[in-house]
């Protein structure tokens, strides 16, 4: 199982200590770096900086929204970044929620997401490949654009910069059943949002016949500490804030992940103080069981101990968010 360091997206700016902890996981020997995006800093951007002060260490985006960009606008950001890196590149997606999608980025959410994504991510393909013009008559995406407003003057196009590498790799953020098990036929990787070492049987059917080579990459939070409770609290927040906020009532991707993992009651809870204006308490009502089952928090024995749960698994690359060099050296060290 190799290792990576997921940064996540900024919150009120630039974290000074990113490129910092960036450099010690490449000199520590992890394998990637990976930066976010939600409604705030871009995702590709603060990769470019990273990839200018480091030599080795591969770049990925963990995720870049679809609805961001059109999806020959994402495989020029990740061809250019491919080039610029000396092939280090590996393109994350994913297609958000409606709140996101459609309170942000001002589009409608997709009716069919599996269509929606399918269709982009065969653009993007097409693109690194550069084999022919880019042409699709999709239901979301169609290349030449030939909708009712369409000057009929657009014609298919190849990429003027030639792609370093045709066979970029793209991975997907995906949650549902369906939506994991098309990621396993459409991309190279499956970037899961939660996943728990013990409960591994939740994706078993959507994972059935992996073809060699396949990634599989969550990212889960590490904290080399003393106090267990006090390392699960940014754990719990950040469920919180996911499953209480990030979606409606009624539609909430993590929190139907949530409940598919067992902790259905508990996820229908958390959202409802969280809508209430209650978040304090929505965090408060995050199990410890199940923060600490997606993370790996406490001494270094304990991280020791369950870390060997994770590698037997099919996990293939773990992501961890590490607060301090000190994490990282911890689970380099360990995952030798």
């Amino acid at each position: 199982m190799r290792l990576g360091l997921a940064l996540g997206y900024w919150g009120r700016g630039p974290n000074p200590a990113h490129l910092d902890l960036a450099r010690e996981a490449e000199d520590l020997g992890y394998e990637s770096v990976w930066t976010a995006e939600a409604w705030g800093s871009d995702a590709f951007t603060p990769l470019t900086w990273i990839a200018a002060h480091t030599s080795r260490i591969r770049l990925g985006t963990a995720i870049a929204q679809m609805a961001a960009r059109t999806p020959t606008a994402t495989a020029m950001h990740a061809l250019t970044l491919d080039h610029l890196s000396g092939g280090r590149m590996m393109l994350g997606l994913g297609l958000s929620g409606p709140q996101v999608v459609e309170g942000w980025y001002g589009r409608p959410f997709p009716r069919s997401p599996l269509t929606a994504t399918r269709e982009y991510v065969d653009v993007v393909r097409q693109v690194l490949s550069r084999e022919a013009p880019v042409e699709l008559d999709g239901r979301f995406h169609s290349h030449p654009y030939n909708g009712p407003d369409a000057t009929g003057l657009g014609r298919p196009l190849k990429p003027i910069t030639h792609p370093l590498r045709a066979g970029l790799p793209v991975l997907l953020g995906a949650e549902g059943p369906k939506n994991i098990a098309q990621t396993t036929r459409i991309a190279d990787g499956w970037l899961p949002l939660y996943w728990s070492p013990l409960r591994t049987d939740v994706y078993e059917a959507s994972l059935a016949g992996l073809r060699e080579g396949f990634m599989i990459a969550p990212m889960a939070r590490a904290q080399v500490c003393d106090d267990v409770a006090e390392g699960l609290l940014p754990v719990k927040a950040m469920l919180g804030f996911y499953i209480g906020g990030m979606g409606a009532a009624a539609r909430n991707f993590h929190a139907d992940l949530m409940a598919r993992m067992g902790f259905e009651e508990e996820a229908r809870r958390i959202q409802q103080l969280f809508l209430e204006g209650r978040k304090e308490e929505a965090v408060l009502a995050v199990p410890d069981a199940f923060a600490d089952e997606i993370s790996l928090v406490g001494p270094r024995e304990r991280i020791a101990e369950r870390l060997e749960l994770w590698r037997k698994g099919p996990v293939t690359d773990l992501l961890v968010t590490a607060p301090d060099p000190h994490t990282l050296r911890v689970l380099a060290e360990l995952n030798q």
